[in-house]
């Protein structure tokens, strides 16, 4: 029979297994999240759709994510993340085949809405397996390892998309992409477990651990009504709600719908070169998603490099905007692209605020509110663009452009003032400090 240091080792093992299979359903989430902007002109070719009609399909993904955050956030934190990540990439590889096969516009609407139902499933999971499977002091070093990881898929749904669609036409390409998804929910389902003890093996999480030693039994029932009522009632998730809806919404339309063809209108890029430049956003998310947790954990503080992330992403949603007429020289675009993604990644310790002033055992419902503000900001500027585009059909691109990327420098700089009223939680569970014990 194993001791306990045994069973300790086989946890922090398996542990990333866990991790392991929740990552490479998170690539899948980056992937169609930014894989609309690289193939706009072949979805405008098949199905002669127009600006604000390409943005209304790129936000189809992201009002799918915003409607399902809560019940994601309710499933997560009462059937568990096991399951709800595999009914969630069961139904992403469906949305998928859907979309590469769709004979007519309102079908691909419809495989965009189930890909976006699906998907909004993995981050919320994923942070809840974290808090199961991961130390306290870990929580934001690895929130940054998950975000850097996940965003390789946004990489994949850049020049290595375009290749992939040069090569074998976008729809088998995306239905390849849902018959793999269909794969993984049964890796999830077979490989994945909601807890340590699910394993009989020791917890890990501290709170768990303190569960355990003061005899409160795992799996009580939760109620949901009361958890969204202590959530919602809590005035630090509206700074954070706010700030995700600003910020990444900007962030998030930029990178999945319009950098490629704002490239390609302002610069004259062809595909292949205007998504290698995007990705330079995506490369400067993955270096910020590690940095930014990595360096709030070790200073053991939330807001600051939170607020001094937001005012140099403003400064540089600014000079995009306005530097040269909204047409910064060409050198200073990837160092730009990378910078904006890099500082972006601010949205890790706003997350971990909202996980450190609320009760553990509503991380999920938490985490989800605050993701709804996120799409619902994405969709919303996802849209906007595209209608302020339309509008200035009749002028140059970089006057359509300059106009439409207003609202992203908007996001930035509201998003900023958001911060200054997100409170410091030195990298602790204010609730569970104040409590001194689990709820």
């Amino acid at each position: 029979m194993k001791d306990q240091k045994d069973l300790e080792k086989q946890a922090l093992s398996y542990r990333w297994i866990v991790w392991g299979i929740m990552i490479a359903a998170f690539m899948i989430v980056f992937f169609h999240r930014l894989a609309a902007g690289v193939v706009r002109e072949d979805l405008v070719e098949a199905f002669g759709l127009s600006a604000s009609a390409f943005g209304t399909l790129a936000s189809m993904y992201f009002y799918a994510y915003m409607v399902m955050q809560i019940p994601v956030g309710i499933m997560a934190d009462s059937l568990g993340a096991r399951k709800t990540v595999t009914a969630g990439m069961f139904l992403a590889g469906m949305g998928s085949v859907i979309f590469g096969l769709a004979p007519t516009t309102s079908v691909i609407f419809l495989g965009r809405f189930v890909v976006g139902i699906g998907v909004s499933t993995v981050f919320v999971s994923i942070l809840k397996i974290q808090s199961q499977w991961f130390r306290e002091r870990e929580f934001a070093t690895m929130s940054g390892m998950t975000a850097l990881m996940g965003n390789l898929g946004g990489v994949l749904a850049q020049n290595p998309l375009a290749l992939m669609v040069a090569l074998f036409t976008w729809r088998i390409t995306f239905a390849g992409i849902g018959i793999f998804s269909l794969i993984l929910a049964c890796a999830c389902y077979f490989l994945i477990r909601n807890r340590p003890q699910d394993m009989d093996l020791p917890a890990i999480n501290e709170a768990e651990i303190l569960r355990e030693r003061i005899r409160i039994p795992p799996g009580e029932k939760l109620d949901l009504g009361l958890a969204l009522r202590e959530v919602v009632k809590k005035w630090q998730i509206w700074p954070a709600f706010l700030f995700f809806g600003l910020v990444a919404g900007s962030y998030q339309a930029f990178a999945g719908a319009w950098g490629v063809s704002f490239l390609r209108a302002v610069y004259g890029f062809n595909k292949g070169s205007a998504s290698a430049y995007v990705s330079f956003i995506i490369y400067g998310t993955m270096a910020g998603s590690f940095f930014s947790g990595w360096f709030s954990d070790r200073l053991g503080t939330r807001k600051l490099p939170l607020v001094g992330m937001t005012a140099i992403s403003t400064l540089l949603w600014g000079l995009l905007v306005f530097l040269n007429g909204g047409k910064p020289p060409v050198p200073l675009l990837k160092p730009l692209f990378f910078l904006i993604g890099f500082c972006s990644t601010g949205f890790i310790l706003a997350l971990a605020i909202v996980k450190e002033t609320n009760s553990p055992k509503f991380t999920g419902i938490a985490i989800s509110v605050v993701n709804t503000g996120c799409f619902l900001g994405t969709a919303l500027v996802t849209t906007f663009i595209g209608l302020i585009i339309d509008i200035s059909a009749t002028e140059p691109g970089i006057v359509q452009y300059h106009r439409a990327f207003m609202l992203c420098f908007a996001g930035a700089f509201f998003g900023l003032i958001c911060t200054l009223f997100l409170p410091e939680t030195n990298c602790k569970n204010m609730y569970f400090h104040k409590k001194k014990q689990i709820p």
